[in-house]
């Protein structure tokens, strides 16, 4: 197949880089840019280039049972935890957190903490939709932007050190990775929340101090509150389950997507979901999924060889590229400080509202998030933060590259299909990338 470049740059990332330039400068366009520039990337690819898994139809088709998966349980839980944040405003628990938060800057500092906290065992767009609605109830609807960025920043920082907390960690520990190799970015995330955290409650409580009390007579509905930990509780166990249990499965369907739905449908007898919030939900999904999927195509091999300036790089291609395949590109090279490099692709994504699914699914509810502009103009503390966490994990733990392990024994192909398949002798699994078979490595043979 033929390939164009310009002039050593493949067309692929040109049109990706014009998509993303277009969604910074028509943020009121974002979801038509998004699709033209996936349309435009698929139409180039198909007549030109085809696919990593073969050309024309028959390779997208490949590609999109590759993908499916990511899409689904993204689709899944950004329209599903829409619902839920829902569930939570209507039950009013939010309303009474005046109550107990100090009544100055301190309270929307500890609302942060509560959110970096929830995401340590949640997935990041749940404790992102959770901690926007808690923000809405207690500063009467009006949050500033700023602390919109800081919120999302919290949420993928608290998942950052833990392999149930965001999607790029639990691909590492299906991978073989031991959790508490990603623990150390802690160390980052902390310092991070510290700094940002900081800084966005003082603009917070300059432009909309916190409620001094919740307003009298507030009765809690307690069955929306049980409907909210049932969801939650599907979606951790399902993930935890999936990904212990049975994780030669866990690339073939979106089963945390899936339980999330299985969850608000069981529930919708006793409380009705607010429906009507689904085609928004959705419209801001699908623009997500563009994106995702046309960085799927973009032609990535390797990465630069394993180092702390590699991994430092990556937090900022992570605010604009999906960190999903550049994990799995770092999962089949090996070499990398799995904490630091948790904490750049985890955290990075923060410091533009589009590079993190947190970011996405939190402008669904705040539509003022969408500029990018905007975006980085009141929320510049995220990427200081970004950078201040960094060196402060670099200079209290230093580069430590995850432990060698010994070469899998390979299937009859000679490949690792998945993780399951390539286990070798005291090896419980061995360095694959789950989820993104086009970038699995061959299993040699020591």
């Amino acid at each position: 197949m033929v390939r164009f470049s310009f002039p050593d740059i493949p067309i692929e990332f040109v049109l990706f880089a014009l998509t993303l330039a277009g969604v910074a400068l028509f943020h009121r366009h974002t979801l038509k840019v998004a699709l033209a520039g996936l349309v435009s990337v698929t139409l180039y690819k198909l007549v030109f280039t085809g696919f990593k898994t073969g050309p024309g139809i028959a390779g997208l088709v490949m590609h999109l049972g590759h993908e499916w998966v990511i899409l689904g349980n993204l689709l899944g839980l950004l329209v599903g935890f829409a619902l839920l944040a829902q569930h939570f405003h209507d039950s009013r628990a939010p309303e009474l957190l005046p109550n107990f938060l100090p009544d100055d800057w301190k309270g929307g500092f500890f609302l942060l903490l509560i959110v970096f906290v929830l995401s340590s065992f949640l997935d990041n767009i749940a404790a992102a939709v959770i901690g926007g609605t808690m923000a809405s109830a207690v500063f009467r609807g009006k949050v500033h932007l700023g602390y919109l960025a800081a919120i999302v920043a919290a949420s993928n920082a608290g998942g950052s050190g833990s392999v149930v907390g965001d999607t790029t960690t639990t691909m590492m520990w299906i991978a073989g990775v031991n959790p508490i190799e990603v623990l150390h970015a802690y160390v980052a995330a902390i310092a991070a929340v510290m700094f940002f955290g900081v800084v966005a409650a003082r603009q917070q409580h300059r432009y909309a101090p916190i409620q001094r009390d919740a307003p009298a007579g507030i009765h809690m509905d307690w069955i929306r509150i049980g409907i909210v930990l049932f969801i939650l509780i599907a979606a951790i166990g399902t993930n935890v389950s999936v990904n212990i249990g049975i994780p030669q499965y866990a690339d073939r369907f979106p089963f945390i997507g899936a339980a999330v739905w299985v969850a608000l449908l069981c529930a919708a007898p006793l409380r009705r979901p607010a429906w009507s919030l689904v085609p928004g939900a959705m419209k801001g999904s699908v623009f997500l999924l563009s994106l995702v999927l046309t960085a799927s195509m973009m032609p990535v091999e390797k990465l630069p060889a394993a180092s702390w300036q590699t991994a430092f790089g990556l937090g900022f291609v992570s605010a604009v590229f999906d960190n999903i395949p550049l994990t799995a590109l770092a999962i089949k090279q090996g070499g990398y400080d799995w904490g630091m490099l948790a904490y750049t692709v985890g955290f990075g994504g923060s410091m533009i509202w589009f590079g993190s699914s947190a970011g996405v699914a939190l402008s669904n509810s705040f539509p003022e998030a969408r500029s990018v502009g905007a975006w980085l103009r009141h929320g510049w503390h995220v990427a200081v933060a970004y950078v201040l966490g960094f060196f402060v994990l670099l200079a209290v733990v230093g580069w430590q590259p995850g432990s060698s392990r010994e070469a899998p024994v390979p299937t009859s192909s000679g490949t690792c299909n998945r993780a399951s398949d390539c286990v070798a002798p005291g090896v419980h699994v061995a360095v694959c990338a789950p989820k993104m078979p086009e970038v699995l490595s061959p299993c040699h043979v020591p």
